[in-house]
């Protein structure tokens, strides 16, 4: 078959509550299929994705898959499963949430460690008081600056935003060794 391309895959992770359905929800051209159930543990909210949340982006005529992962340990099965062949992988951190960070990068060195992804960390809730910068997460994640970005998962451009400096980071020519 000439000229199908197939689509590109973003993958949005992090722990739970730190944004991901909702970021995937403001990205998506489509009404996104989401796998939320009634949480079966005190998680901080009544209900949690169960196996992924999903929606599209057309970029340049090209589609972009866009997959939300669950962010409990549990399912950390399907963070691997999910970035295999992913163009880039987005984890998104709650900025009022600094107990939830460890788990986070948990979350980022499960992945990375097994699945080599260009990723960007988002700090999410960026529209409300008393949130890290992510000039300061940066710092506890031991990321460049540039690796960690603010936002607010309800806007548009924010989410466009970071996409945008996702796929900057993942065109960008690679260094040329010595």
């Amino acid at each position: 078959m000439s000229g199908f391309q197939a689509p590109l895959k973003l993958v949005v992770s992090g722990p739970v509550g730190a944004g991901k359905t909702t970021f995937v929800q403001t990205l998506s051209e489509t009404p996104v299929v989401a796998t939320e159930a009634e949480a079966s543990e005190d998680i901080g909210k009544r209900h949690t994705t169960v196996a992924f949340d999903f929606g599209t982006l057309r970029l340049d005529g090209q589609e972009l898959h866009l997959y939300g992962t669950p962010g409990q340990d549990r399912f950390s099965f399907m963070w691997e499963v999910l970035c295999e062949g992913a163009l880039g992988l987005l984890l998104l951190v709650a900025g009022d949430r600094p107990q939830d960070f460890a788990h986070a990068r948990n979350i980022l060195d499960f992945i990375t460690s097994r699945v080599p992804v260009p990723f960007l960390v988002g700090v999410t809730r960026q529209d409300l008081p008393r949130v890290w910068a992510p000039a300061d997460v940066a710092l506890y994640f031991g990321l460049p600056e540039p690796q960690v970005v603010g936002l607010n998962a309800t806007d548009p451009d924010d989410a466009r935003l970071l996409l945008a400096s996702l796929l900057e980071l993942h065109l960008a020519p690679s260094p040329a060794l010595p």
